[in-house]
Parts: C-alpha cells; sequence; structure tokens
C-alpha cells in the first residue's frame, strides 16, 4: 500500500521511459485501479523506436513501422502526453510542458504538478560548429531520418544512372559518414549492402562506382568490441571497397564538398553525421545537479543526488558502476545499462512510495555486438569474440529477443523469413518527405524546390 495518493511524472518515452512506465504499471497495478496513484507519461513521439534497428530499417531489410513500440499501447494504464518537456522546477515539484495544440490554444506552456519524477529524456546529436554541416547533413538517431536516409540513396542512385554530367554522377554515388561508433559502422555496412544489392537493376551503376567514406577522430572504430575486433571490421569494411579514414576529421562539408582534415576533398551529396551523443537540452532547465557533462548525477539506487523524489536513467544519468574494479566509474549510456536501469527503477520508486528498502542497480557489463551487413558482424560477450557469420546471427538473436512485446518480436521475425525466400525492395518514397507537392502543383501553386525530396 503507498502512504498517500502518488502523481509519478515520466519525462522521456524511450528506453527507460517506456520500461519504467510499464514497470510501474506492473508494480501499483492495485494502487492505478483504487485512484491511489497515476503515471504521466510526457514523449514528443507517440512510439518508443528501438534504434538497434534503424540500420536495418534503413537498408530495407524491416519495415520501419515494425522497429517501433506504440506507447498509448502498451501503456494502457498511463496517460500519455505527445508533448515537449522544456522546463522541470523540482523545488516547486512542477514540469512545463508544451505539447501539438500548445501554439493553436494560445494560452502557454502546461504546467504538470508530479510527487515523484523520472528524468529519461534520452540525449541529442552532439554536432560541431563545422561549415555547411546543418544545411547538408543528416543524423541517424530516429526511425524518420532512417527512412529518410534509406530514400535519398536510393535516389542518388536515380540520379546518377539519369545524369550526363560526370560531376553531378560522381557527388551522387560519394557518400560519407562521419562516426566509427556503433550508429555510424551498422548504417554503413547495411547501406552499402543495399545499394551493393540495387545496383543490378540499373544499367549503368555497378557497385564499384559508388564510393563509401567512413570518417573516424580517433585511431579504431567500435571500441565496444575491443580492439582486435576493431581491427577486423576496419579490414572487413576495407575488402568491400570502403574507405576508412582513421585519425581524421570532417572540417567543412559547404558547398556539397566534404572537405577532410588529412586534405582530402569529396564533392558529395550525401554526408551522415554520427559523430557522439549529448544529454538533452531539458537537463539544463531543470534545478538538479548535473556532472562536467551535463548528465544527471545519480546515486546507485537511481534517485538523483542531493533530491528527494527524483529518479534518473539511461543516457541522461550518470549512475555508479558498482561492478567496476576503479572507483568513480559510471555506467556506460548505452541500451544494455537502460534496460536494466529501467526495470530497477520502477522497483525503487514502488518501494519508495511503500516505505520500503530500495535496490542496488547492480549488472556487469555483458559485451558488444555489431552488424556489418552482407551477412558479416562482430561480437564480444563474455570476454569471447566473434567474427564473420555466427556474430551477425548472433546480433540478430540478441535484439529480437530486446526488442518489447511479442508482437514486435513475431513481425520482425517473419521480416527476416520473408525477405530469405523473396528479393529485397529497393523502392524511393521519398516523395512522402512532401505529401502535398502534388496537389499543390495541381491546384496553380507554387512548387517546391524539392518535390521528391531528394536534396
Amino acid at each position: 500500500m503507498v502512504k498517500e495518493r502518488a502523481r509519478i511524472l515520466v519525462v522521456g518515452g524511450g528506453y527507460v521511459g517506456m520500461y519504467t512506465a510499464l514497470r510501474l504499471q506492473r508494480k501499483l497495478k492495485q494502487e492505478l485501479a483504487r485512484g491511489d496513484a497515476e503515471i504521466t507519461v510526457v514523449t514528443p513521439d507517440p512510439y518508443m523506436t528501438y534504434q538497434p534497428f534503424l540500420p536495418e530499417a534503413a537498408a530495407g531489410s524491416i519495415s520501419p513501422r515494425h522497429v517501433v513500440v506504440p506507447l498509448r499501447r502498451v501503456l494502457s494504464h498511463c496517460h500519455v502526453i505527445v508533448g515537449e518537456a522544456t522546463a522541470v522546477d523540482h523545488a516547486k515539484r512542477t514540469a512545463t510542458v508544451t505539447t501539438l495544440a500548445t501554439e493553436e490554444e494560445g494560452t502557454g506552456a502546461l504546467r504538470l504538478s508530479y510527487d515523484e519524477l523520472v528524468l529519461a529524456p534520452g540525449s541529442v546529436s552532439r554536432t560541431l560548429p563545422i561549415p555547411g554541416l546543418a544545411e547538408h547533413a543528416i543524423g541517424f538517431k530516429t526511425v524518420e531520418e532512417a527512412i529518410g536516409l534509406r530514400n535519398h540513396v536510393i535516389e542518388q542512385m536515380d540520379i546518377a544512372s539519369s545524369t550526363r554530367d560526370p560531376a553531378i554522377r560522381d557527388a551522387a554515388l560519394t557518400f560519407v559518414f562521419v562516426g566509427g561508433g556503433y550508429a555510424g559502422v551498422e548504417a554503413l555496412g547495411e547501406l552499402e549492402d543495399m545499394a551493393r544489392y540495387a545496383a543490378r537493376y540499373y544499367h549503368n551503376i555497378q557497385p564499384e562506382d559508388m564510393k563509401w567514406i567512413l570518417v573516424e577522430a580517433s585511431d579504431r572504430i567500435l571500441p565496444e568490441v575491443g580492439e582486435e575486433m576493431g581491427r577486423y571490421t576496419v579490414t572487413e569494411l576495407r575488402r568491400r571497397n570502403i574507405d576508412v579514414r582513421l585519425n581524421t576529421r570532417l572540417d567543412s562539408c559547404a558547398d556539397r564538398v566534404a572537405v577532410l582534415s588529412d586534405g582530402a576533398r569529396f564533392p558529395t551529396r550525401t554526408v551522415v553525421w554520427t559523430a557522439g551523443v549529448k544529454p538533452h537540452p531539458v537537463l539544463a532547465a531543470t534545478d538538479l545537479p548535473r556532472t562536467e557533462r551535463g548528465r544527471l548525477k545519480c546515486t546507485a539506487e537511481l534517485s538523483i543526488e542531493g533530491t528527494t523524489h527524483a529518479w534518473a536513467a539511461g543516457d541522461a544519468a550518470a549512475v555508479p558502476d558498482v561492478t567496476a574494479d576503479e572507483p568513480g566509474k559510471e555506467t556506460a549510456p548505452n541500451a544494455q545499462h537502460a534496460l536494466r536501469q529501467a526495470r530497477v527503477l520502477g522497483d525503487n520508486i514502488a518501494h519508495s512510495l511503500r516505505g520500503e528498502p530500495l535496490e542496488t542497480y547492480a549488472h556487469k557489463y555483458a559485451g558488444s555486438v555489431a552488424s556489418l551487413g552482407f551477412h558479416q558482424g562482430v561480437a564480444q560477450v563474455y570476454g569471447r569474440r566473434l567474427k564473420g557469420y555466427p556474430a551477425w546471427f548472433m546480433h540478430r538473436a540478441y535484439h529480437l529477443s530486446r526488442v518489447p512485446t511479442f508482437n514486435r518480436k513475431a513481425r520482425v521475425l517473419a521480416e527476416w523469413t520473408l525477405s530469405g525466400l523473396f528479393k529485397r525492395e529497393i523502392v524511393s518514397l521519398g516523395s512522402l518527405e512532401h505529401p502535398r507537392a502534388e496537389f499543390e502543383l495541381a491546384a496553380g501553386g507554387k512548387p517546391s524546390d524539392d518535390p521528391k525530396g531528394s536534396s
């Protein structure tokens, strides 16, 4: 039994936000039924994106709608508000929230009061003041970006196939990826695999005509899988004629020319930015303690240091790693920890409301797996190293077991099975990004500069 009626506010609908709310639904089932507790989830999107499947969604191996989980269906006993939390005043137990209707109503942002706060807004892309980056690059954190990138790559092949200008053809077939972490390597591997397959349907494009460039500022890629597997990955990518440039930075991409720190220049219409993330901006608009890197200072019980009734986990939280040998080490901001932290976080909020002892979050890092496309992968799990097909199979098996809900598991497995029986779909639907363009033109309106979304 909870001591008094509790209003729980969860900011964020990603891994931590969804799983924490789901855990609380189960732990506080009776309290929710009696009205002794209520859970509100504020999220910018009405779905949770399973990000490890974004590369396969971009490559067409999985339908984009199967890598997202509708929050209203899963969190049936929670109040889901689609909007953005712009500020939190924990001293007054209030959060400022803007919704889709805020601007139309003209009444200003909502002020939500709460008794328990869970801050799990995740992270955003960490960008640098590089000329041309904001105008020409695309990120790879959302399902919309994955779909847009897939459409864009196929459209560039269409442009290259139809143009008679060698310079335009060369720029269209040059693809630059910045960042050698999971997102960059997996996105590059899957999209290169897709484009290689698609080239067979173009009479004047061969796989060798395309330039795929991976730019990494450090001296290795995929540091999570270890130095040996990182070297293997570089070798495997180069074997596929992918230009891997280590200890290299992107200095500019203005005027559709990627200029690298080693002096190389590549005219290109495609720059994919996956060079790290940073804490969500809402953390800076709170009165809660943060680290030098902008993450919330948390205890091993996932409460925010120096406060009461405030909790955090995932990318937004600096959680001490109690299993580490060296003192002061924090858990890595990845999905492996986020999923487990969410369970402990949900349990601890229920314990706190009932006056019970809290649990300590402790999980020893199990390892990492990564797909390189082309039925290739790398893995380091519990000290054992795998590469090639076994690692690729392990990557799929692991993430299939982790994707939320049986519904999504069944759909993803069915799509993988069908993809082994039928040919891959390589259709670009770039016009989806401008759905009114055709009607505006028919109605006598001014056509957009880019009606098919090929920019």
